[in-house]
């Protein structure tokens, strides 16, 4: 056994069937308590990204500033960057270890729940041998894979009386409802997380440096990027991912909006 099964994979598919069991014996409030107990044992990680982000937004006019300074001498430039951040005690890379971490520990979520919800019908002898002891199932027992209206076994999609058959491919099924608020709230929440994005692309196209064009184009990229693949993974997987990305979303923009609703320190204005 590697660390990878003892220390993520493991845990989380036990902890995944702790929760069923305690809430009812229902998979999809099992999904939600295990995404917010994660999600809030992370947050002691992901607070800095968060206000780093918040913190590049309260820099930005004076970011523009030092770019009009020396638009003409990009090493000044640099120079006077870091002057700024140093003298505002920001690190722009702050926020890189949780998300990291962050992007382990989903990938570990990821194959916890295609575990649990794959509909392979061996699927309890399999489980029973990654539970631990106090926590094993029966053979004789079903999971119970109904959520509301959802499977959580396949993806959350609604047929269609008809098919459009377009030159590529072919259309018959649409996004059901909640596959949609998932992709909307994580294009909220980036939004949230990005709030310069707008202006920056406009103030962009009114400088000469290639570079402000480079990052207005990367935040605008990703506040479409991840709604788009929340809807791609949504039509290729399991429903039980989506509800496990649209509980992580709801989370992320609360948390972005508690964040913009406190205020800042003494000791941080006067920085």
């Amino acid at each position: 056994m590697n660390i990878w099964f003892i220390f993520l994979y493991q845990p989380l598919v036990n902890l995944l069937i702790l929760f069923y069991k305690v809430l009812f014996q229902n998979l999809g409030l099992a999904i939600i308590a295990l995404t917010l107990g994660i999600r809030s044992a992370l947050r002691p990680l992901i607070l800095p990204s968060m206000k780093t982000a918040q913190k590049m937004k309260q820099l930005q006019p004076e970011l523009e500033e030092l770019k009009k300074k020396y638009k003409e001498d990009k090493q000044g430039l640099a120079q006077a960057q870091l002057k700024l951040y140093q003298k505002h005690g920001f690190n722009p890379a702050a926020g890189c270890l949780p998300q990291i971490i962050q992007i382990i520990i989903l990938i570990a979520l990821f194959q916890a729940f295609n575990q649990v919800l794959s509909p392979d019908g061996d699927i309890i002898a399999k489980l029973n041998e990654i539970l631990y002891s106090p926590l094993q199932l029966s053979e004789e027992v079903a999971i119970n894979t109904k959520f509301l209206y959802l499977e959580l076994t396949k993806p959350d999609l609604i047929q269609l009386p008809f098919s459009l058959n377009l030159q590529i491919f072919k259309i018959d099924k649409v996004p059901g409802i909640f596959l949609l608020a998932a992709a909307l709230t994580q294009f909220i929440s980036s939004k949230s997380m990005f709030p310069m994005a707008q202006s920056a692309q406009s103030k962009a196209e009114k400088t000469p440096q290639q570079e402000d064009d480079m990052a207005a184009a990367m935040q605008k990229q990703m506040l479409y990027m991840m709604p788009l693949m929340t809807l791609f993974i949504g039509f290729r997987f399991a429903s039980g991912l989506v509800l496990y990305w649209l509980t992580f979303s709801m989370f992320m923009l609360f948390s972005n909006l508690r964040l913009k609703k406190q205020k800042p320190k003494k000791n941080e204005k006067n920085n």
